[in-house]
């Protein structure tokens, strides 16, 4: 019986890949597969994941026609067996023990989803972010972190989600994890930094341009899936309070990166646009009024004046102090 499968989506990744695959081999859980997709890679990558092959039954190897990291892991899901499932990005690394410990919590505690603790790695240094600890769906909506690579997530949970990647956007993470809340049974944490988040300036997150506003999609497709299925009344303030929590911090960060004067001040100004016509009220929304700390000061004073000096002066500030993430 495969325990884990872990998803690998790759795309011109050939620096970065061995050290990835090469990891996941070394994995003390012996009941484990790797599918990894490759997404239409240009340089050496297929190649050295059909070496890998070769060389081991645990890796499975696909090939698809570019059409971005969801499209890459929604189709791995299709082919996975493993009893949990596992995401990591082909230019992350995992500890040996990594898996082993995170499937025997899941066992241990009954767990849909487990969550670790992640490195953030540069060329010479390397520095720990612990999880915050929340438990109830709507905790882990409002407060927790979007991303899929320090998590495993019990099959049978995903199926029942019917959980996919909205394609062709980034922050896909976003969508996938906000969609699973409502159907979550039990969550549990491992106080281990077993996965290593490689810092690249040419990164997905690090993007500088238009693609920035691909949040408001992907926001977008999480309000409709809530209102459709039904569970839009029961977490409408965590809803409200992610939207101000996405634009007003990570997003606003991002957006402010822009180097064009131009657009970076369009995509600004449609951020708060996007904001305040999908939730006039946001200001009185119940979790920000308790909220305290840089980020709930930031978003409480931003009425329209008080955002447009913050667009003025924040693109010039953001990398001397950081006040907003």
């Amino acid at each position: 019986m495969i325990k884990v499968s872990v998803i690998v989506a790759v795309y011109n990744a050939e620096k970065y890949l061995e050290k990835c695959i090469g990891s996941l081999l070394c994995q003390t859980l012996e009941e484990i597969e790797i599918i990894a997709v490759d997404d239409g890679s240009i340089d050496s990558s297929p190649a050295i994941l059909a070496e890998f092959a070769k060389t081991s039954i645990k890796v499975k190897c696909y090939t698809r026609k570019n059409g971005g990291a969801a499209d890459a892991r929604n189709f791995g899901l299709t082919l996975a067996r493993g009893e949990f499932i596992g995401y990591i990005d082909s230019d992350d690394f995992a500890d040996p023990d990594m898996y082993e410990i995170m499937y025997n919590t899941a066992l241990e505690h009954g767990s849909d989803i487990v969550e670790c603790n992640l490195h953030h790695t540069y060329a010479n240094s390397e520095d720990t972010e612990v999880m915050a600890k929340y438990y109830t769906p709507g905790e882990l909506l409002t407060f927790g972190r979007y991303v899929v690579w320090n998590k495993i997530y019990r099959r049978e949970l995903l199926i029942e989600a019917n959980a996919s990647f909205p394609v062709h956007l980034i922050y896909e993470d976003v969508a996938f994890l906000a969609k699973l809340a409502p159907y979550i049974k039990s969550y549990a944490y491992v106080n281990i930094a077993p996965v290593h988040y490689v810092q690249r300036d040419c990164s997905v997150n690090n993007s500088k341009s238009k693609k920035t506003m691909d949040i408001f999609a992907v926001l977008k497709d999480v309000l409709t899936f809530y209102k459709e299925n039904g569970f839009y009344g029961q977490y409408k303030y965590e809803l409200e309070y992610l939207f101000v929590r996405i634009l007003l911090c990570s997003s606003f960060k991002r957006m402010c990166r822009i180097t064009d004067r131009a657009l970076r001040k369009n995509v600004l100004l449609q951020n708060f646009k996007e904001l305040n016509d999908t939730f006039p009220n946001w200001r009185k929304n119940p979790v920000l009024k308790i909220e305290k700390g840089w980020n709930a000061l930031f978003m409480k004073a931003q009425t329209p004046l008080i955002y447009r000096i913050s667009c003025a002066v924040f693109p010039a500030l953001f990398n001397k102090r950081s006040i907003v993430t």
